[in-house]
């Protein structure tokens, strides 16, 4: 029997690849969109949801499972970007993204756990950053959100096995997508005491990602994990030198990894 998979934020970059990859591999894949109705080229289906709104989730969710009669897979793909210095970005836009990165992702999972404990089987993957596994400069709230899912998920895990439900998550490193056009960006302002490293900042995480690597290896590192049978709590997708940093900061002393740091950023 084909899994059920559902992706949220599948209309571009990593969710649109991975909901291509595994459809491909012959999953039935759902991927969701705030406005699905601007994807009519879509190769897999997709639907209606957004993970600030708790109603269009359970709308989406039960669409899926009444029109399948089951939900094997969710990948918690759905995810925006935030820079700027912390003491200048609204507080409305920490909020937004928070919504986005932490408080979406719990809504999604409690509305599945349902199903897939009536089910005994299911499978929860959630789809973090390296950029949270560390305090990034002019990445702050992004690093924070994304952190804060990681450990959530270490938490959930635990009280969700008892049910046969597995909950993983997955880092990805840069990757070329179009995330740095939909990011928050804060305005480098003209009398900002941070103008200067904060524009320099932004332009080497703008390069970064527009070098990153290509989409296909998480969609491939996700099709792995949907084929193992017990997955471990923590993968890393991404150029070795980023997944070598988080291996840095659990040796380093805190301040020799903060000064490599800002050696990176030239701060």
């Amino acid at each position: 029997m084909s899994k059920v998979v559902l992706i949220t934020g599948g209309s571009s970059g990593i969710g649109k690849s991975v909901g291509e990859f595994l459809t491909q591999k012959g999953f039935i894949v759902y991927g969701t969109s705030r406005n699905p109705e601007r994807y009519s080229k879509s190769q897999f289906n997709l639907v209606k949801l957004d993970v600030s709104d708790t109603k269009s989730i359970e709308e989406a969710v039960k669409m899926v499972i009444d029109k399948q009669g089951r939900l094997d897979v969710l990948i918690n793909n759905a995810g925006a970007g935030i820079t700027g210095p912390i003491e200048e970005i609204p507080d409305a836009e920490i909020q937004r993204n928070f919504e986005t990165n932490f408080f979406g992702p719990i809504r999604v999972i409690k509305a599945v756990l349902p199903q897939m404990r009536t089910q005994n089987a299911g499978l929860i993957i959630n789809v973090t950053s390296i950029a949270g596994y560390m305090g990034l400069p002019y990445r702050g709230i992004y690093s924070a959100s994304k952190g804060a899912l990681e450990l959530l998920t270490e938490a959930f895990r635990m009280e969700i096995k008892g049910f046969n439900i597995e909950m993983t998550n997955v880092a990805p490193g840069d990757f070329a997508t179009n995330i740095a056009a939909g990011r928050y960006h804060a305005p480098i302002l003209e009398n900002s005491a941070y103008k200067k490293p904060y524009g320099a900042t932004l332009n080497l995480m703008n390069s970064h990602v527009d070098a990153g690597k290509d989409p296909q290896l998480m969609a491939s590192a996700i099709f792995n994990i949907i084929n193992t049978p017990q997955p471990k709590i923590h993968y890393k997708v991404g150029e070795f030198m980023q997944k070598f940093s988080i291996v840095l900061k659990r040796i380093l002393p805190d301040k020799v990894y903060e000064k490599m740091l800002m050696k990176h950023y030239g701060l």
